[in-house]
């Protein structure tokens, strides 16, 4: 089946050529809530499945940072179909959070915690830093951890 090109216009093509696909400024924002947190981290880890953006690798878990308009975000004014070309955007949006569904799937079942940080929540640095640092998967693993380092001491 031949790939259907889309007639788009300079500008919307320029803009498109400039989005990120790693160390975004929602990524960049979640590292440093992280790192200020003393929590140790790797970055795009090819080796697991949908190459997660952030991964606390002594926790288990797993850290994709999506934006709202790319990963549809389900009521978030930001994650908004544009009016030109709308059913090519719908369909990718939607590949996009089946891909996304699957990715997540695949890494539980290898026994990864899997947290999804959305671009709209960097609003409130102090309430996602809460969310992170006190998220029962990350807690439980960290808990684990402590408690296997002392049975070593």
């Amino acid at each position: 089946m031949a790939k259907r090109i889309l007639n788009t216009d300079p500008q919307r093509s320029a803009m498109m050529g400039r989005v990120r696909q790693r160390d975004t400024a929602a990524e960049l924002s979640v590292r440093r809530i992280l790192r200020a947190r003393g929590y140790g981290y790797r970055v795009c880890v090819s080796s697991l499945p949908g190459k997660p953006d952030i991964v606390l690798t002594r926790y288990h878990t797993a850290i994709f940072v999506n934006g709202c308009f790319w990963h549809g975000h389900a009521g978030c004014p930001r994650a908004t179909v544009p009016k030109t070309h709308a059913r090519f955007w719908k369909q990718k949006i939607a590949a996009n959070r089946a891909r996304d569904a699957k990715v997540k799937t695949e890494l539980e079942e290898l026994g990864w915690n899997v947290l999804t940080v959305w671009e709209c929540e960097l609003g409130d640095v102090d309430k996602l830093a809460e969310r992170l640092t006190e998220s029962p998967m990350l807690a439980a693993s960290v808990l684990l951890q402590r408690k296997g380092s002392a049975g070593n001491a």
